[in-house]
């Protein structure tokens, strides 16, 4: 990897989405790596820990350092006092969820039911569910949880059971593939067709994938009414510049990664390449006697990160949150076995749209 500086070096460690290897891991490259930016923080519980660990070592160490581009969309990184060594690209899962509940409010949905991994990631979706319903004087109706380590061949009914017996129009979950996957299996299985959705996270393709084989498999569909949030455009949009930029390595006519969250990193990878440039003798992520020219965070607000990712104006740092423009789109499962854009949620069984 290259930026204006020359060439960047780039320390890859593995956290197996776990807090405790997580921490260790930033203590590693901070200590003994002496890196100057961090990314790729990918869950909720891993970042969160990682966080008192970095605020402390910066202000021991007097250490101008930024956490660039983690995949979570989770809350503590966007609020004091972690929001100054954190710069957001993505919207945060309060938003995702916010937009969710506006669309199926105004679908005509009611009555709504929350389905979440019982952990920090869980209860930061469950929270944007709640003030996106308190807006307009409701409050949530059913909840039902499940444990980290789930996996698709897990019995959900109970969970099913409590959220259909709170008769709620619609359930809006927060969890990862798996075991969003089964929840949708057990309610499909017991004839419940209420619409479900899912935020960005989940892990889109494999939770679609993991459906319609066992759909293949047991003769019916599993995909109908299901609706995830993303964060980032269609891959098919080639209107966008960036969608453009991400296809360009493999081709117009060949087969990309179609991963609505490949693009993410590109987008992050983009904003670190850039910055970097400001770090004058400075080999990769290598701390040194450099100058600077001013905070990473400070820096890394000044140009633009793709067209479709983010517009960033120099120095602007909102009320609680540092970032980028942030957005959240609607996809629906296609007959055709892939995700596609939708412009609404479905209407609730019995409610008019």
């Amino acid at each position: 990897m290259a930026s204006t500086a020359g060439p960047i070096s780039v320390a890859v460690l593995d956290d197996r989405y776990e807090p405790l290897p997580c921490v260790m891991n930033t203590l590693r490259l901070l200590e003994e790596e002496g890196v100057f930016l961090l990314s790729g923080y990918v869950g909720t519980p891993t970042l969160t820990r990682a966080l008192p660990f970095i605020k402390q070592y910066a202000q021991e160490h007097d250490e101008d350092l930024a956490v660039v581009g983690v995949f979570t969309g989770a809350q503590p990184q966007r609020e004091p006092p972690y929001v100054e060594y954190v710069f957001n690209i993505r919207a945060s899962y309060r938003q995702e969820m916010m937009a969710l509940v506006d669309q199926f409010w105004r679908a005509g949905a009611r009555e709504f039911g929350v389905f979440y991994q019982i952990d920090a990631y869980g209860r930061s979706g469950t929270d944007g569910v709640a003030r996106g319903l308190a807006r307009r004087g409701a409050t949530i109706a059913a909840e039902a949880t499940y444990a980290r380590g789930a996996r698709f061949e897990d019995d959900m009914s109970l969970a099913v059971k409590t959220l259909r017996e709170g008769r709620v129009d619609v359930v809006l979950c927060t969890g990862v593939y798996q075991g969003c996957a089964a929840f949708i299996r057990s309610a499909k299985d017991l004839g419940w067709n209420v619409p479900i959705s899912n935020l960005s996270f989940v892990g889109s393709e494999a939770l679609l994938g993991l459906l319609t084989e066992h759909g293949r498999k047991a003769g019916r569909d599993y995909t109908r009414a299901i609706i995830n949030s993303q964060v980032v455009p269609s891959y098919d949009d080639l209107t966008l510049p960036g969608v453009r930029e991400y296809r360009a390595p493999h081709g117009q006519e060949q087969p990309c990664d179609p991963a609505l969250t490949a693009r993410s990193p590109l987008h992050a990878a983009e904003l670190q390449l850039r910055q970097s440039g400001r770090f004058h003798q400075c080999q990769g992520h290598r701390r040194g006697p450099a100058p600077r020219q001013g905070p990473i965070s400070q820096g890394a607000g000044s140009g633009r990160v793709s067209e479709s990712a983010a517009r960033l104006r120099p120095g602007h740092r909102r009320p609680a949150e540092l970032s980028g423009r942030t957005g959240t789109r609607a996809w629906t499962a296609s007959t055709s076995l892939t995700w596609k854009t939708t412009s609404g949620c479905p209407s609730p069984t019995g409610r008019p749209r």
